[in-house]
């Protein structure tokens, strides 16, 4: 059930930048989705084609840009736990030959859901990534919302998650 496939996390490399200093959120509610949240206004929607169910955007249309992910998947009967799926994460990250350092875990509430937030720094041939990524696991779905961004834009763009994440609402 691990969301997010290394040849992502390598285009987030990629994309890896900046954010605005004042960032302004705009409610957005899909049928589909499991959750309501607000979004950071002019943020664009990227369908990364991975197959995944969720939000994916970009914080500019061409590099460099921030990429945020709220994503979810049906238990489908299964019992992941934060801990197996981050597991799947690291692996799948060090199959991409980048190296993973995590620096970074706390049990964290967003929405009401409990789950377990790690930070890593990622090192891969075109640089240097950072990383925070939450697993929750509700009574249907597996939820996986992660923040990539180059270290100098870090704090500011993780400002702007902590901001998207306490919007955050349940369906």
């Amino acid at each position: 059930m691990t969301f997010v496939r290394p040849q992502v996390l390598l285009a987030a490399a990629v994309l890896a930048g900046g954010l605005s200093s004042a960032q302004t959120l705009v409610k957005f509610s899909d049928p589909k989705l499991p959750f309501s949240v607000s979004l950071p206004k002019g943020w664009l929607g990227a369908d990364f084609g991975d197959g995944t169910k969720g939000v994916s955007l970009v914080s500019a249309k061409a590099p460099p840009a921030t990429l945020m992910r709220l994503l979810f998947v049906d238990k489908a009967g299964g019992k992941p736990t934060p801990e197996t799926e981050f597991k799947k994460f690291e692996a799948g990250i060090k199959g991409t030959g980048a190296a993973v350092k995590q620096t970074a875990s706390r049990t964290v509430n967003y929405g009401g859901l409990s789950g377990v937030e790690r930070s890593y720094t990622l090192v891969h041939p075109k640089g240097q990534l950072k990383m925070r990524v939450w697993y929750g696991v509700g009574a249907r779905n597996l939820y996986s919302f992660q923040l990539t961004d180059a270290p100098a834009r870090f704090a500011q763009a993780s400002a702007t998650f902590d901001k998207v994440l306490a919007s955050l609402k349940f369906k």
